[in-house]
């Protein structure tokens, strides 16, 4: 072999020796220099020695599995590719894929067994996937940060995720995310910033919130699209008793603004449902709107969706994940638009990543969806260039999937309700 030819490398992890020896013999194939292991601790010590182009993992693996192998890759830093193998079904790979990706690795498509050679090097060839911010931007994990030095050092950012019309096919909202830019660590995620919901620092992250989505609010529309912007507060601060007077204040009086959306988990609105119906009603008066965030991660039953005062459910994305194929997801993601339709709620389906999905919920009668499919949450320059200016491509995008999904037809109460 020429030696300038960079062989690349592949570690296979498989508590059954027949399929680690197949597996070996098809990487062994198509040039990869490849090692078995039927056990994770001798593959991750000698991964700290020398890291492989590529980890094939099973899912199921005796006395340990792939969720808590992908754990200790990611905690070990591993930049190579994972291809998880499988009995399992595709909907169980996709779930653990997902899982891979969130924790930050790049995660090529899975592969069921049996399988050929040929389906193995096909696979190895694709481009993988991972849950990371925008390219060229490095996400800090596992960092926490002072909130108040934070905020005193001006590393606060809000990033915005596309919200799409499934009617109209078009960019109709913006959900604003919380990010820091560290000037060492680089970008770090709600999780290592954002305190328990009744922490008092809440009051004076708002304070940076507010004024910030509605600066970028004028931005976006300045630039040619009146999005309705929403915002994640928790009840803590929309119930404080100076809260609907300093919003007031901070929300846009120029005609062309839509409204501003605050949305607030369910978890905490079942807590006392009442309170908060009577502070919706009242925002309602500056246009401003409540939406029920994560639904169904509560677990409350459904009955109690009557006593929420909201203008929008957020499906969770643990339910719309797969929901296309998973019978019981799909079952529980129609029942809840169904009843939301009936108390006049819109319905925003979080999480949509694939286009079987996608139309699974534009056939349930969903209004909006949120997801990677569409775009990830990026700085407010780049969501202009991107999402922005790009408009008529989501638009001609979707319309090829709704063609294949006509949506179920609105009833009465739903054709007359607004957001």
């Amino acid at each position: 072999m020429d030696a300038n030819v960079t062989t690349l490398s592949a570690y296979v992890l498989d508590d059954d020796p027949g399929v680690r020896a197949t597996v070996l013999h098809a990487l062994k194939g198509i040039g990869y220099g490849a090692e078995e292991f039927s056990a994770p601790a001798p593959m991750l010590a000698q991964l700290a020695a020398a890291p492989p182009d590529v980890v094939v993992l099973d899912l199921s693996l005796g006395q340990s599995d792939a969720v808590e192998v992908m754990r200790q890759l990611a905690d070990r830093g591993y930049r190579g590719n994972v291809l998880l193998i499988s009995g399992h079904d595709q909907a169980t790979l996709d779930e653990i894929g997902r899982i891979g990706e969130q924790h930050g690795l790049a995660m090529l498509p899975s592969l069921r067994k049996p399988f050929r050679a040929s389906d193995l090097k096909s696979r190895l060839a694709k481009a993988p996937r991972v849950a990371t911010a925008p390219a060229g931007v490095g996400t800090a994990k596992g960092i926490a940060l002072d909130l108040d030095e934070a905020l005193g050092a001006g590393w606060l950012e809000l990033w915005y995720q596309p919200k799409i019309d499934l009617t109209s096919f078009s960019v109709c909202g913006a959900e604003a995310l919380l990010r820091a830019r560290h000037p060492v660590h680089g970008i770090v995620l709600p999780a290592g910033l954002v305190p328990p919901a009744n922490d008092p620092r809440h009051q004076r992250l708002a304070g940076f919130v507010i004024p910030r989505a509605m600066t970028d609010w004028r931005r976006f529309a300045d630039a040619g699209m009146t999005l309705k912007i929403s915002i994640n507060l928790p009840v803590s601060v929309v119930n404080a008793h100076d809260f609907i007077a300093t919003i007031r204040n901070l929300v846009p009086s120029e005609a062309r603004f839509p409204g501003l959306i605050i949305e607030v988990t369910e978890d905490e609105v079942v807590k006392d449902p009442q309170l908060m119906r009577e502070v919706s009603t009242q925002l309602k008066l500056y246009n401003i709107w409540t939406s029920i965030d994560d639904f169904g991660t509560a677990h409350s039953s459904l009955s109690r969706l009557l006593e929420m005062p909201c203008a929008e459910l957020k499906l969770d994305r643990s339910f719309v994940a797969n929901c296309a194929s998973d019978r019981l997801k799909h079952a529980l993601c129609q029942t809840v638009v169904d009843l939301a339709h009936r108390v006049q709620s819109r319905i925003c389906a979080e999480g949509v990543e694939n286009a079987d999905d996608l139309r699974a919920i534009i056939r349930m009668g969903c209004d909006t969806a949120q997801g990677f499919i569409f775009a990830k949450p990026m700085p407010p320059d780049e969501f202009v260039r991107e999402v922005m200016d790009r408009s008529s491509d989501f638009a001609r995008r979707l319309a090829s999937c709704a063609a294949l999904a006509p949506r179920r037809p609105a009833g009465p109460l739903h054709a007359a309700a607004s957001a």
